[in-house]
């Protein structure tokens, strides 16, 4: 029988499913990944239907007839969503990367100040950023279409 080292699992699958005390940052980590994955999947899924124009204009008309429906555009405006987190997301990652938007590096001492006083903020702005570009998206999509 194996043993555990450190403290056990006492939440069983959900601890192990639910990150248990994960951080705002943690899931936007998260999020930013799967929406990554997300949209290489939907890119290559747009290679392959368009490149039937190159076949001929009877399988691109197929092909296009095959990706249309509300079911369809619920799903682009799934992929819209995805690009706009995964686009603020990014540039919020770029500016903390880069250092401009955390300041001088400081001692690390919990409770670590450039985590919760420059980067959390400027994760709530980015969210707050992907959300307006997801609300006008979803104007463009359903009412203005």
């Amino acid at each position: 029988m194996l043993e555990s080292k450190g403290r056990p699992n006492r939440l069983g699958l959900w601890g192990w499913l639910g990150g248990g005390r994960w951080g705002l940052e943690r899931y936007l980590y998260t999020l930013h990944r799967l929406t990554g994955l997300g949209l290489l999947a939907y890119f290559l899924l747009h290679i392959v239907v368009t490149s039937s124009r190159a076949i001929s204009p009877e399988r691109w008309k197929a092909a296009m007839d095959s990706v249309t429906g509300p079911l369809f555009t619920v799903g682009e405006f799934l992929v819209f969503v995805a690009f706009a987190f995964h686009a603020a997301n990014g540039i919020r990652l770029v500016l903390v990367e880069l250092g401009w938007a955390v300041g001088k590096p400081i001692e690390p001492v919990y409770p670590y100040r450039t985590s919760v006083n420059f980067q959390r903020p400027l994760a709530v702005g980015a969210m707050i950023l992907a959300v307006i570009v997801m609300m006008l998206g979803g104007l463009d999509f359903f009412v203005l279409d």
